[in-house]
This record gives C-alpha cells, structure tokens and sequence, in this order.
C-alpha cells in the first residue's frame, strides 16, 4: 500500500527520530511511504487560538500536497494532529467544495496505531525491546480518535517487553497545547499528580502516541531526577531507544 506521511510539526521540529521510526515501521510491514515537504501543519494551533482563517489556509496546503501524492492513505504519529485532520471539513461550509475535498482527506487519515492493528491487522511488528514499560492515554487520541486497546496491543507484542498498567493511565498528563503556556502552575499540578502513579511501578519508560504529552512528561521527569525514560510508540516498535533529548 502506498501511504503518505505526515509527520507533525513538533516531530519535525523537534524530535525527528519518531518520524524515522514510523517510516521504518510503515516499510517493514510491506508499505510504500512517501513524502512531501508542504505538509508542514495541521492547522491546529491556529484554530485552538480561535484564528479559522489562518487555519484554513495551512490547511489547504496539506490538502493539496496530499492530493498530488496519489495514496490511499495519510499516516502519522500523533492522536493530536489526527483528531484535528479528522475534524478538518468543519473549517469549511458544506457548499464551499474545499469541504468534500477536506473530507475526502479525513477518511483517509490514520493515527499510527490505529492503521497499523485496524486497517493492516498487523499489532506484531517485530519490534523488541528489553526493559518494563507503561502506557500514557493522550487526550486527543483517546477522547476523540478512541484510541486505547490498539497501542496496549502493539506493546504486548513487542519482545523482551514486560507491560505494566498505570493508574491513571487515562488522565491528561497537562500539556493542552497553548494551555500549558497560559497556565504553567495548574498545568504542571496536573502532571505532577499523575506521576504520582508513576512512581511505583519501577518502570524503564513511559510509552506515548504524541509527542506534545512526551515533552511534558519527560520534561518533569527530567526535572525531578527520575531515571524514567520517555519513549513514542513508533520508537519502541522500530527497536530504537528514543528518549527526550
């Protein structure tokens, strides 16, 4: 199958490495994977900050760029971004004929996990990895895209991996996007009460499906001393040992 990666701004700007591991992924279980430069955003800043406008223009771009790529389906490493993607027809009325074309590109938009269990049935990627994990359930993926059997699967499946559920692993870890900006002391109050969980199980790593909640996570945990790890699914099940620096 030929499939398009969208590897997310904050993949792209700032921690490469899981947009690396998705591609070796997406090859190993028999996909082409292309690429292209112009999708750069999903447009999900802009429209959280209450700016339609520029939202729809970065978001035609991508639309654009996907449709000259000619694949059956668009795949990325992010609940966040996806939840957006599949939202992306509401940024146009249903007469304006951006609105089918949106639509048209939402159908096809695949949170990593999801395409890899639901639409290649495939949660044995012949990843391993040697060490104790737990899960985190951002809130985007899990609230909106559904997302909670599929990455718990994946893990299972993954060699010399012993998983681990935490309490709380649905909670919000306080990222929120510009949220954790405007609001630094409520946000980290709300991480630092579910790393309390943390804390006891005596984990190598918390595994995640978006790089925003990783970032938060892991910039905490770094802070306190914890010699827990933070790890993005796609990086567990590529083999790599990705952490947050």
């Amino acid at each position: 199958m030929r499939v398009a990666l969208f590897p997310t701004c904050l993949v792209d700007q700032i921690w490469p490495s899981v947009g690396v591991a998705t591609t070796r992924i997406l090859r190993r279980v028999g996909c082409e994977v292309v690429y292209d430069e112009r999708m750069l955003c999903c447009g999900q800043p802009a429209f959280n900050s209450g700016y339609p406008d520029e939202a729809r223009r970065v978001a035609r771009g991508l639309i654009e760029a996907y449709e000259s790529m000619a694949c059956k389906a668009l795949i990325l490493p992010s609940g966040s971004c996806g939840a957006m993607l599949r939202h992306l027809p509401a940024l146009w009325d249903a007469a304006d004929p951006m609105h089918v074309r949106a639509r048209h590109v939402a159908e096809q938009t695949h949170e990593l996990g999801t395409f890899l269990v639901n639409v290649l049935e495939k949660p044995d990627v012949g990843a391993s990895f040697a060490g104790k994990v737990t899960w985190h359930d951002a809130c985007h993926g899990l609230r909106e895209l559904g997302i909670r059997k599929e990455p718990r699967a994946l893990i299972q499946a993954v060699r010399g991996t012993e998983f681990v559920e935490m309490e709380g692993a649905d909670s919000c870890c306080g990222f929120g996007g510009t949220f954790s900006v405007k609001f630094p002391e409520i946000s980290v109050a709300i991480l630092d009460r579910k790393l309390e969980a943390l804390s006891d199980l005596g984990v190598d790593a918390l595994v995640s499906g978006d790089v925003s909640c990783l970032m938060q996570v892991g910039g905490r945990l770094e802070r306190i001393g914890s010699p827990v790890k933070t790890m993005h699914l796609a990086e567990l099940l590529a083999g790599t040992d990705g952490a947050t620096k």
